[in-house]
């Protein structure tokens, strides 16, 4: 089932109760910073960018695992994970941004459907903005 609301992942068992995790939330976070790190020493090109994109996106994924486990919970599914954000934070602009870049990365995963090397670059940019608003909701946790 394609769930539409964070009470539907949870009733579907796509987003289980468990035990918070610091530890791991930490260590994810800490992945997750060391990929962007290396990512941010990339030159974007036409070549690079839809590997940059995805490697940005993987970070925001681990971001908000971290911030998912902080909460008592795991979450399976990409989908979920955007409806934490708007169901359960209330962040409805940060959910359009998240399933915007969801929608364009399973485009590439998928499909096989690189992007423009401009909607790259847009990409990249709001990723690094819903990135920079996660670890903010992190610290306030």
């Amino acid at each position: 089932m394609n769930e539409t609301n964070w009470d539907e992942c949870v009733s579907e068992n796509s987003a289980l109760s468990v035990s918070r995790d610091n530890k791991k939330s930490e260590s994810l976070l800490r992945i997750s910073e060391g990929r962007i790190k290396f990512l941010e020493k990339q030159e974007i090109n036409h070549e690079n960018a839809n590997y940059i994109f995805e490697g940005i996106y993987t970070s925001i994924l681990e971001i908000l695992h971290a911030l998912i486990i902080n909460f008592g919970y795991k979450v399976s599914n990409h989908l979920c994970l955007g409806y934490y954000l708007r169901d359960k934070l209330k962040r409805n602009d940060l959910f359009m941004i998240f399933d915007d870049l969801r929608y364009k990365r399973n485009s590439i995963v998928y499909y096989g459907k690189e992007m423009e090397f401009e909607i790259a670059k847009e990409a990249i940019s709001r990723a690094k903005i819903l990135i920079k608003e996660l670890k903010t909701s992190l610290k306030k946790d």
